[in-house]
C-alpha cells in the first residue's frame, strides 16, 4: 500500500450549538479586547443578531463600534474604509456577524490593519506577512464557511472579479456556530448556500490535496446536505433541519479549507465578480459542467461521492453511473429551486474570453483533478450558457 502524501490540518476553535453565539463576550474578554470592531450587514441587522451580539459584548463591559457598510460579494473599498473605521475607533478585535461576505470583509480589515497594504495586494496563497487582530465569527448562513476557513474572496469592482486570499493568516481564531441565527435565512438564500456547501464538499473530495482526515468531512457533508437540503427549503422553521445543514456546512467548511477547491469556484469567482450573483448560485450554474469535465480524471471518487449522494451504483457501467451522479447533482439543484442557465442570467458568448481569462488565474484552480487549459474554461462557460 502507498504511503500518504503529507497534509497539513487548520482549523479555527469552533463551538457548535444553540446559543453558540452567545459566548461572544466570553471569547472577546479572553483576547483581551478593549474596544471591539463588529462587522455586519443591514440584512443581519435588520434580523436582530446584530443587536443579540452587541447585547452580550455590554453585559461584558466591552465598548464596541459597528461598521455595517458591507454587500453581497465584498468590494475592496468596503474592506478600506472598515480598516481606517476600526483604526480610528482604537479596536483591537474583530467580531464578525453574518454570512460569507461579512467574515471575508472582516477578515480583510483584520489583515489590512495588521499589514497597513491595500487588500487587494494580498491576492494568492501565502502572501499575508502579519496576522491580523483576533477574530470572532458568528456566521448567519449554512453554506460558505468563512468563519472556519483560511480563504477571504474579495471583489475587484474595476476590474469586475474577485481575488482570493489564502492563507492561515486569515484563518479566524473563534467560530461561534450557532443553528438558530440561520433561522432568518429566505428560501434562495438556504437554497444558495446550500448548494454552496455541497460543492466545498465536492471539489474538496476530489481535489488532489485531499487526504483521508479531509475525506470524512466531505462525505459526510454531501450526506448531511442531500438528505436535508430540499426539506430545509421546504420547512424553514425546522431549527433541526437547520442544525444538519450547518453541520454540514461546518463539515464542508474543515474539508475545503485544507484540501482547496477546484475549477467550479474558479469559474464561479470570475462569474460572480463579473456579474455580481450570490456565490452558491454561481457555484449551482456550473457545478454539473464541471463534474462533467473532471469525471474522467477521479472516476472512482465521484463514484463515492454517488454513494454519499445515497444513489445505488451497483451493477452499473461506468457510463451509467457518471450519468447518474450527474442527473442527481441536477435534480438536487432544481429542486431547490436554482434553475437557471448562464444564458438566463444575462452571459453571452461574447463575454467568455475574458471569464475564462481571470478563471484559469484563480488559485483554486490549481487543485483541480484535471488540469484546466484557457479553452477547457470557455468550454465549460459555453456549455452553461
Amino acid at each position: 500500500m502507498a504511503l500518504y502524501e503529507l497534509r497539513k490540518f487548520v482549523a479555527p476553535e469552533f463551538i457548535f450549538g444553540v446559543g453558540a453565539r452567545h459566548r461572544v463576550g466570553f471569547y472577546a474578554r479572553n483576547f483581551r479586547a478593549r474596544r471591539v470592531l463588529v462587522v455586519t450587514d443591514p440584512g443581519v441587522a435588520a434580523a436582530g443578531w446584530l443587536e443579540d451580539v452587541c447585547n452580550d459584548l455590554e453585559e461584558a463591559g466591552l465598548p464596541h463600534t459597528v461598521y455595517r457598510g458591507v454587500t453581497s460579494n465584498p468590494r475592496d473599498h468596503e474592506v478600506m474604509t472598515g480598516a481606517e473605521l476600526y483604526r480610528q475607533a482604537g479596536c483591537d478585535v474583530i467580531v464578525a456577524v453574518g454570512g460569507g461576505s461579512v467574515i471575508d470583509c472582516a477578515k480583510g480589515i483584520g489583515i489590512v490593519s495588521s499589514n497597513q497594504r491595500h487588500i487587494l495586494d494580498f491576492e494568492g496563497v501565502d502572501n499575508v506577512e502579519v496576522p491580523g487582530p483576533p477574530l470572532i465569527c458568528i456566521p448567519t448562513t449554512a453554506g460558505t464557511s468563512a468563519d472556519i476557513s483560511q480563504f477571504a474572496i474579495i471583489t475587484n469592482p474595476e476590474a469586475r472579479t474577485k481575488i482570493a486570499i489564502i492563507s492561515k493568516s486569515v484563518v479566524p481564531d473563534v467560530a461561534l456556530v450557532d443553528p438558530e441565527t440561520t433561522m432568518t435565512m429566505d428560501v434562495h438564500l438556504t437554497a444558495c448556500t446550500g448548494i454552496d456547501a455541497l460543492v466545498h464538499a465536492i471539489e474538496a473530495f476530489v481535489s488532489t490535496a485531499s487526504s483521508p482526515v479531509i475525506d470524512v468531512h466531505a462525505l459526510q457533508a454531501i450526506r448531511l446536505i442531500r438528505q436535508n437540503l430540499p426539506d430545509a427549503i421546504a420547512r424553514p422553521d425546522d431549527l433541526q433541519l437547520r442544525e444538519q445543514m450547518m453541520l454540514a456546512s461546518l463539515q464542508a467548511g474543515l474539508a475545503f479549507s485544507n484540501a482547496s477547491l477546484g475549477a467550479v469556484h474558479a469559474l464561479a469567482h470570475s462569474l460572480g465578480g463579473f456579474l455580481d450573483l450570490p456565490h452558491g448560485e454561481s457555484n449551482a450554474l456550473l457545478l454539473e459542467h464541471v463534474m462533467r469535465f473532471n469525471y474522467g480524471a477521479a472516476p472512482e471518487r465521484y463514484e463515492a461521492i454517488g454513494a454519499a449522494l445515497g444513489l445505488d451504483l451497483r451493477g452499473m457501467t461506468e457510463s451509467a453511473r457518471r450519468k447518474a451522479i450527474l442527473a442527481d447533482v441536477v435534480a438536487l439543484r432544481r429542486a431547490a429551486g436554482l434553475k437557471d442557465t448562464l444564458g438566463d442570467k444575462g452571459v453571452r458568448s461574447g463575454d467568455v474570453p475574458d471569464l475564462a481569462r481571470f478563471a484559469v488565474r484563480d488559485p483554486c484552480i490549481v487543485t483541480n483533478p484535471r488540469p484546466v487549459q484557457l479553452r477547457d474554461a470557455q468550454i465549460i462557460y459555453e456549455e452553461a450558457i
